[in-house]
């Protein structure tokens, strides 16, 4: 098992930017395929990026794409989320999730951080 903690969410201004952090103990975050997913009042969860074991293979969400970066630190065993242009849609809990390569469905999830941008 893996044991993922997220950090970095906050209030800010809409235009401003936030990373967030996700921290893995329990294994070594290199076994994993992992990404960040996000669900705002009223709404379901949703993916925003995914990025493969060694950073090569990235994904984003359509909402997400010339504004965030996913990014991962195998050796630091965390994950990151660098946000920039923040609008007010953006306002959700943030969750990292990580799953083993072939599997369909992300197993392990941290607790999550709330991000929330003012306009």
């Amino acid at each position: 098992q893996v044991q993922l903690v997220e950090s970095g969410g906050g209030l800010v201004q809409a235009g401003d930017s936030l990373r967030l952090s996700c921290a893995a103990s329990g294994r070594t975050l290199g076994r994993f395929v992992m990404g960040w997913f996000r669900q705002a009042p009223g709404k379901e969860r949703e993916i925003v990026a995914t990025v493969g074991f060694i950073g090569g293979t990235t994904y984003y969400a359509d909402s997400a794409k010339g504004r965030f970066t996913i990014s991962r630190d195998n050796a630091k065993n965390t994950l990151y989320l660098q946000m920039n242009s923040l609008k007010p849609e953006d306002t959700a809990v943030y969750y990292c999730a990580a799953r083993y390569a072939g599997a369909s469905n992300y197993d392990f999830w941290g607790q999550g951080t709330q991000v929330t941008v003012s306009s």
